[in-house]
């Protein structure tokens, strides 16, 4: 059998030709992730039911901590109270009204939701999670944060665990994804919960 002689220069050509045929499908894999961040964003800002404040912040967080807040996560419905703006329920009747479903501006994500829970609990109500006068929400750091999202431990209580919020679910989201999130929250105004009341109250 003879052997055909390999030149280095001809290894090389192969190696680029290799490179430029696989470059094409990777930058439009780049540009495809472009777009999806940049329609989150987008979305984000267009479905935000407050006026927020940006001032010193990343802009693209806010915006794709929205789009998970309020279109992804159903924060809202423990964390807004009541969750719909009255008379925008996209719910038909008798539940609702079959309306545009308009997330409610007033007290949104204050908590005050209440959850009637079997015994040793009682009700308990869902917390405010609007910016302190430091501008933390819930007065929480990110890394306190992120801590409770991780472990569903109370903030105030790190022996007390959380049983209604799916923090087991929200544990898995990326580091990147919990920080638009709390981006999005410190750019919310801050609010007071709304009037919700228990079943049978």
């Amino acid at each position: 059998m003879k052997k055909i002689p390999v030149s280095f220069a001809s290894l090389l050509t192969a190696a680029v030709v290799g490179v430029l045929l696989l470059l094409p499908s990777n930058l439009r894999a780049d540009k495809d992730r472009e777009d999806d961040e940049d329609s989150m964003i987008q979305v984000g800002f267009a479905i935000a039911p407050v006026k927020l404040d940006l001032e010193g912040k990343n802009r693209a967080l806010v915006g794709r901590g929205s789009y998970i807040v309020n279109a992804q996560g159903g924060c809202n419905d423990c964390h807004t109270c009541p969750t719909y703006k009255p008379g925008h329920s996209p719910f038909p009747p008798p539940i609702g009204n079959n309306g545009d479903g308009r997330f409610n501006d007033a007290g949104h994500m204050a908590g005050g939701v209440p959850f009637a829970l079997p015994p040793p609990f009682g009700t308990i109500h869902s917390p405010n999670l609007t910016p302190d006068e430091h501008g933390n929400p819930e007065g929480s750091t990110f890394e306190e944060f992120v801590t409770t999202m991780r472990t569903g431990t109370d903030p105030e209580d790190r022996h007390r665990t959380l049983v209604v919020m799916p923090w087991p679910t929200f544990r898995f989201m990326t580091d990147r994804d919990l920080r638009a999130v709390y981006e999005y929250l410190r750019a919310i105004p801050p609010a007071e919960p709304g009037v919700c009341f228990a079943p049978g109250q």
